[in-house]
């Protein structure tokens, strides 16, 4: 049987090594969150302010997995930035 996982927002206040992140929960909690394959995957990556989604097990309420990062004004999807030619 598969365990029930819990969903929460938060927002990243500090990045740490190897692709954790600590993340303070809208209630106020702070834990340690590492990104999902599938944003490694899509290189999906999060900065300090950003929003996200959490999953955590009911049995470590410390630690989650970042399962979305929510979309914040910038630059539209696919525009890179300009890149200078070598000669």
């Amino acid at each position: 049987m598969k365990e029930e996982l819990m969903t929460f927002e938060g927002r990243i206040d500090e990045i740490l090594p190897d692709g954790r992140f600590g993340v303070v929960l809208d209630n106020e909690h702070r834990i340690i969150a590492y990104t999902a394959g599938r944003m490694r995957r899509f290189r999906i990556r999060s900065i300090v302010g950003d929003r996200v989604h959490v999953e955590m097990s009911t049995y470590d309420l410390t630690k989650g997995r970042i399962v979305y990062r929510e979309k914040i004004g910038g630059s539209a999807p696919g525009q890179r930035r300009k890149s200078f030619k070598r000669r």
